[in-house]
């Protein structure tokens, strides 16, 4: 079977090799499992733009290369009208070669391939919704313009859709699905830390406005100055950094909290087994990587109420839906370290969740979508 994969995400070659963002090769290392020949069709890009990336681990003989297009300027829309005829002339050329077509939605690129496929109705297609699918979420009209082609049996024939959560009154193609990064050998017993002497939190995530991290530190902040022995790390990079740093060193609070740039994968989970708390206020999401992962950790999840995040959390049940106010979210969290019984039962349910969402289910699930 030769599988398509069309997408936004770029590719980035280095000499010989290719390399693309990192969660999205380990997807890459399934979906090659379960066909013969992967083919692409996605824009090049000539560095990596501080995108934490990984090496493509296989071969494959074709890429249908995109134009990335930029919007940010008059010239550039009336450019981008040319270089978007381009991308459909070559996504349609793609989709003519494949048996199976992966369409990763949302972005410019997700958009155009939406409308192509409407051409190829006898073929197999999947495609993964990556953002938010709350059909009440405010969202830029292109993104609710691939939804409604997407969930439009007619427009889109043959196609299993996948998205983040379980949404009432959804099109019969649309499935609700999830993204793994734990396997089940990856199951070890955790025993979170008494809060005696110290709470820890932990934030992973690009340090920009969407995600929220200012908002994180102003928590924590708050914390110290309420009497509470608090500490927070922050892993991954991005444009707020400096700003953030600022802050800190401003308002000294640099034994308290620390910002630790991107790091390995190994990293990355010492520090959720070690923290309390996993907070992620952001403004948007799809699947939060970072909450599922701190879950699985045993952390309870810190988070706002936006996507499937209520969902993951049982409204409230295994975690704390917070509302971007202070106060309110301070008496929250306290509470929840106060009655130390609430927090390791919240602790207990996270973790028995996300357990649930395993790469070996992930697998499977994958499998039955690429050959049934």
């Amino acid at each position: 079977m030769k599988l398509l994969i069309v997408s936004t995400a770029p590719l980035i070659y280095k000499a010989e090799d290719a390399y693309a963002y990192g969660p999205y090769v380990s997807e890459l290392l399934i979906l090659n499992k379960f066909s013969d020949e992967i083919i692409f069709c996605c824009p090049v890009w000539e560095n990596d733009n501080g995108l934490l990336t990984s090496k493509v681990p296989f071969e494959f003989t074709k890429h249908f290369k995109l134009i990335d297009s930029n919007v940010k300027s008059l010239k550039n829309i009336f450019k981008s009208v040319f270089q978007s005829f381009f991308n459909l002339v070559v996504i349609f050329k793609a989709m003519n070669k494949a048996d199976h077509i992966h369409l990763r939605c949302p972005g410019n690129i997700g958009l155009l391939g939406s409308f192509v496929q409407i051409f190829f109705p006898g073929k197999k297609k999947t495609a993964k919704y990556a953002g938010n699918w709350d059909p009440k979420s405010q969202q830029p009209w292109t993104y609710r313009l691939q939804k409604y082609i997407l969930k439009n049996t007619f427009l889109t024939r043959n196609m299993q859709v996948l998205v983040y959560g379980d949404w009432k009154n959804m099109t019969s193609n649309i499935k609700p699905f999830f993204t793994a990064t734990y396997s089940e050998t990856e199951k070890a017993l955790v025993q979170k830390a008494d809060f005696n002497p110290v709470v820890e939190f932990v934030f992973v995530g690009s340090l920009v406005s969407g995600k929220n991290p200012m908002y994180a530190v102003k928590l924590v902040e708050k914390l110290i100055k309420s009497g509470n022995n608090a500490v927070l790390n922050l892993y991954g990079d991005g444009i707020e950094r400096a700003f953030l740093q600022n802050y800190i060193d401003e308002n000294k609070l640099n034994k308290n909290i620390f910002l630790n740039g991107n790091q390995n994968q190994e990293i990355i989970k010492k520090a959720y087994q070690k923290s309390h708390f996993v907070i992620l206020p952001s403004k948007s999401e799809g699947w939060p990587k970072a909450i599922a992962e701190g879950m699985f950790w045993g952390c309870v999840p810190i988070a706002t109420q936006v996507s499937c995040i209520p969902f993951m959390l049982d409204y409230g049940k295994r975690g704390i839906l917070i509302d971007m106010d202070l106060d309110n979210d301070l008496i929250q969290i306290q509470n929840a370290f106060i009655d130390k019984n609430k927090f390791f039962e919240k602790s207990a349910l996270a973790l028995q969740w996300s357990r649930n969402y395993t790469t070996d289910v992930f697998e499977t699930e994958i499998e039955k979508l690429l050959t049934q």
